[in-house]
């Protein structure tokens, strides 16, 4: 198993990145707020998890151990693939995630596109003993950059949005990425589309 990669980003998607090692580009998945803590040309190192299905072999890429052990744990229960389970993370820190399950908060799960009600309850049931408990604060995480816009569109179409649902969504939290200038996150933005699609729906 590859359990981690480091060397130059060699490029930036909205959602993966490609890093070079020993002079191979190895394309990696990653949620936005990931994404937004890495820049072409500099160093990296991310935490990884090789998904093996018969037609593929894909590389997800974490900041953390703690974000990749989460993605692994979250895919122990039924129904939750590779997909689902960095939907989880696009929208919720490892630790807020743990804190939604430790207080059986729904309304957390249900944040997540393609998680209902019914699906909620379920994953709170059998993920209850095997994330553990939340470590402390929430993770101040990654200061937006200036192509948040991008990496958030990516994000809600990745999540299986539409591409009208997307540009609303992106113009819906527009003002308050503005508001706070560098001092805001794109998982915080992801979650207050979330919710503004939500609504809308």
């Amino acid at each position: 198993m590859i359990a981690f990669v480091s060397g130059p980003v060699a490029a930036l998607a909205p959602d993966s990145a490609v890093v070079e090692v020993g002079g191979i580009g190895i394309a990696v998945q990653c949620t936005p707020n990931t994404l937004s803590g890495l820049r072409t040309g500099r160093q990296a190192k991310l935490a990884t998890s090789l998904v093996v299905r018969e037609d593929s072999l894909t590389l997800y890429g974490f900041a953390d151990d703690d974000e990749r052990q989460t993605f692994e744990l979250l895919q122990t229960a039924s129904g939750v693939g590779p997909r689902l389970a960095q939907a989880m993370l696009a929208v919720h820190t490892p630790d807020a995630l743990r804190r939604a399950v430790a207080t059986a908060d729904e309304k957390a799960l249900t944040a997540v596109p393609g998680i209902g009600k019914k699906g909620a309850q379920k994953l709170l049931l059998e993920l209850k003993d095997r994330l553990g408990e939340p470590l402390g604060a929430p993770a101040i995480g990654t200061a937006v950059t200036s192509g948040w816009r991008d990496q958030l569109h990516a994000a809600l179409i990745g999540l299986g949005y539409a591409t009208r649902e997307a540009d609303e969504a992106v113009a819906a939290v527009t003002p308050q990425a503005e508001a706070a200038g560098g001092a805001v996150q794109v998982g915080q933005l992801l979650r207050a589309a979330l919710q503004t699609l939500n609504r809308a729906r």
